[in-house]
């Protein structure tokens, strides 16, 4: 749920107050974004959740902290991305393959729907496994632009870097992955399936 500026800062305005709809309604627009970049950082449901009730746990204490010259979401996401940090200490992370949607079959026999399926969890799995290849600042990278669909511009300024390194990330990370795929011809030939 995407909520327009000026209507957050008047949100902001009244959580600072206590208005609890107006706290209700800021975390109701950020919580699912939130979750499902933690999700794809973590790749464990009850680490999402966790750093997710967290991080609005602290919002809240904090909204007196936050410069409204600066996006919520980036500092909501700043605050998630360091409990995270935190927490990587004490877990490994594992991804779960269930987070990236998957095409489906529009076929009319069933066995049509099982070869879709089959192609689609075939390239969920491969996608994963790129992913955990990746190191965790190029994950965030990649997370943020793709899952998140965050700007260049906004993911610099998330992640304190000029806008020429965070494109330079992207780009090995993307090139990263794609090496990693076809590294494995079984995986190559499964993903080429259904990309092409």
């Amino acid at each position: 749920m995407i909520i327009e500026k000026r209507l957050e800062t008047q949100l902001i305005r009244k959580a600072k107050r206590g208005d609890g709809a107006a706290i209700e309604a800021l975390i109701r627009a950020h919580q699912e974004a939130l979750y499902a970049f933690m999700l794809r950082m973590s790749g464990r449901p009850e680490v999402a959740e966790d750093i997710t009730q967290e991080a609005f746990v602290r919002v809240l204490k904090n909204l007196d902290r936050f410069d409204p010259r600066f996006r919520f979401s980036t500092w909501v996401f700043t605050i998630a991305k360091r409990l995270y940090v935190n927490s990587i200490q004490k877990l490994s992370p594992r991804f779960d393959s269930e987070m990236i949607t998957g095409q489906d079959g529009h076929g009319e026999t069933p066995g049509y729907q099982s070869a879709q399926q089959e192609s689609a969890d075939n390239l969920r799995d491969a996608l994963d496994e790129a992913l955990d290849s990746l190191n965790t600042q190029q994950r965030e990278i990649v997370l943020l632009f793709h899952q998140q669909n965050w700007s260049i511009t906004a993911i610099s300024e998330h992640l304190d870097m000029p806008e020429g390194t965070i494109k330079s990330h992207l780009h090995r990370a993307r090139k990263r992955m794609r090496a990693f795929i076809v590294a494995d011809v079984r995986r190559h030939e499964q993903v080429a399936e259904v990309l092409l």
